[in-house]
């Protein structure tokens, strides 16, 4: 049984005899008996303690009771403990109300009736006792609501700081994934310049034509690699927007073919396409979603052994389109199924790994279908089973079907020559783009820094100026506007020809003043492009 809590009680009275009556008659575990004799005795002790209750005497000599409950009340510390009169003297009427106006709670007379007494004593201890409680409750609510907000506010804190973090590492990363791209980029460029330069000389022999081959290829891979790294940090920044367009699924479906033939037939795999009878259109960006179709056909043939089957099947299925690849290649377990999407996902352990990739393809690839409002999914029957991923698109809405496009004719070599200003860092990249410029019979000079730049480009009078943009002493956008600067440079056509593709580096170019802004590697049908356009400037300024 828990002890119960002590109260103190002041006692006060001027004959020690009635102290001592009192003290026997609230003798109790749960009291501190606290006596006086005077009214200054009683002032010290209730400004020295806390007291749940005052039994005091109305006769006393110097002070009566009623002056000194009157100061009690007085005093915001004690005004609100309770006080019981004690009197001998029986002249009620006018004694009580003078009590009860001193602020007395009970009026008792002598002798005393124990009983009585010790009842009253009991409720006012235990009213005391309770208001305690209540104090150490509200204390301790408070402390905990004080708590409770530090906890609150350091949360808050630690989840802001934790936020910052990981901004400044989603910056980094994409400041990572963008310079990893550039440098990337830039050996690649005189790699497809030195091959673009092969094959305008003319076809060689066959093991010089097979091993451009295999090199272009392999360039056209990393280039797509690269842009897929690039793609994934775009989309996690909300910064890809579809161009969209009404556009047949079978010519989607065959510039996917297109660029992925190549890949399937060097591993000897047989693909196979079945259509549906009618043509469906879907409401897409052509290029982003040729791009998913890509990565599921490499996917398919880079996890199939030599010599596999592929099939691609379209079907329609109410208001969708229903896109499916189906492989015999190595199959998925069934706990990887969605996990296949994940970034940087493999199916292979990396020690074993044999097939290539950065196992981004097929991330990007659902958040390319998202962005088109359709889903894709994968199945297996398990290891060794092969596997079928399946695109769900929604069709376009009923209308005139498109007109088929005008075949594209493959871009020949302008008529026409032009004087060519090349500036860049990378001494081979400049070189081999020189170099092929020359053969296409045009004047070129070639510098390797941005101070160069500006003053070659006056001296050489350029009409073409082919301006990498990270480069020693001025870099190409502070080239590019010196350039325009110049007499004459208003009318010379600026290329920015780099590694940085971000939409920030684009339009950091159109600020400069670039005509326009071309990443490596850079393609010949691009490069014959510029030429055409610029020729056909040129003329237009004839008179």
């Amino acid at each position: 049984m828990n002890p119960v809590e002590q109260v103190n009680i002041l006692i006060v009275d001027d004959e020690p005899r009635n102290l001592a009556v009192l003290e026997s008659i609230l003798d109790h575990p749960g009291y501190r008996l606290v006596r006086a004799t005077t009214g200054d005795d009683a002032l010290l002790a209730l400004m020295a303690d806390e007291f749940a209750l005052l039994v005091l005497d109305v006769q006393m000599p110097g002070m009566s009771g009623f002056e000194l409950a009157k100061m009690i009340k007085d005093r915001r510390k004690t005004a609100r403990i309770p006080i019981i009169f004690l009197t001998a003297f029986y002249h009620e009427d006018q004694q009580v109300l003078e009590a009860y106006g001193s602020g007395a709670v009970d009026f008792l007379h002598k002798p005393v009736n124990p009983p009585v007494l010790k009842s009253k004593v009991a409720v006012f201890a235990e009213l005391h006792r309770k208001e305690r409680e209540l104090e150490r409750a509200n204390r301790r609510l408070l402390e905990l609501n004080a708590s409770l907000d530090r906890r609150v506010e350091e949360r808050t804190a630690e989840l802001q700081a934790s936020e910052a973090r990981l901004r400044e590492a989603d910056r980094r990363k994409d400041e990572f994934l963008a310079t990893l791209a550039h440098e990337l980029r830039n050996p690649l460029a005189p790699v497809r310049n030195a091959i673009h330069f092969l094959k305008l000389r003319g076809p060689g022999t066959n093991d010089v034509q097979w091993a451009s081959d295999i090199i272009e290829r392999q360039v056209s891979l990393m280039s797509r690699l690269i842009d897929e790294l690039m793609d994934v940090s775009r989309i996690s920044q909300g910064r890809i927007e579809l161009r969209r367009e009404r556009a047949l699924l079978d010519d989607v479906l065959a510039d996917a073919v297109e660029t992925m033939q190549p890949q399937i037939d060097g591993a000897g795999h047989k693909l196979s396409v079945l259509h549906p009878p009618g043509k469906l259109a879907v409401d897409a960006d052509r290029a982003r979603l040729a791009q998913v179709f890509m990565n599921i056909l490499s996917n398919a043939a880079k996890y199939t052994d030599p010599g596999g089957q592929i099939e691609v099947r379209v079907v329609r299925d109410g208001a969708q389109a229903v896109v499916s690849f189906r492989d015999n290649g190595i199959g998925i377990a069934p706990h990887r199924l969605e996990s296949v999407f994940d970034m940087f996902s493999q199916e292979e352990p990396a020690l074993t790994r044999s097939r290539g990739g950065l196992g981004i393809g097929l991330s990007l690839t659902r958040k390319l279908v998202e962005l088109h409002g359709g889903t894709v999914t994968a199945a297996s029957e398990g290891a060794g089973k092969g596997s079928v991923f399946t695109v769900r698109l929604p069709l376009a809405e009923a209308s005139s079907e498109p007109e088929p496009e005008a075949p594209q004719a493959e871009p020949g070599v302008p008529a026409g020559t032009l004087r060519i200003l090349v500036a860049d860092d990378n001494t081979d990249a400049a070189e081999t783009l020189a170099i092929l410029l020359e053969s296409l019979g045009h004047s070129v000079r070639q510098v390797h820094d941005g101070e160069a730049a500006v003053q070659a480009a006056g001296e050489f009078d350029a009409e073409l100026v082919l301006l990498d943009i990270g480069m020693p002493r001025v870099n190409g956008y502070d080239a590019c506007r010196r350039i325009r600067e110049q007499p004459g440079g208003a009318g010379r056509t600026v290329v920015a020809v780099t590694g940085w593709g971000q939409p920030q580096d684009l339009e950091r170019s159109r600020a400069a003043g670039f005509d326009e802004h071309v990443v490596k590697p850079i393609d010949i049908d691009r490069l014959l492009q510029l030429i055409a356009s610029r020729l056909e400037g040129s003329a237009s300024d004839r008179p």
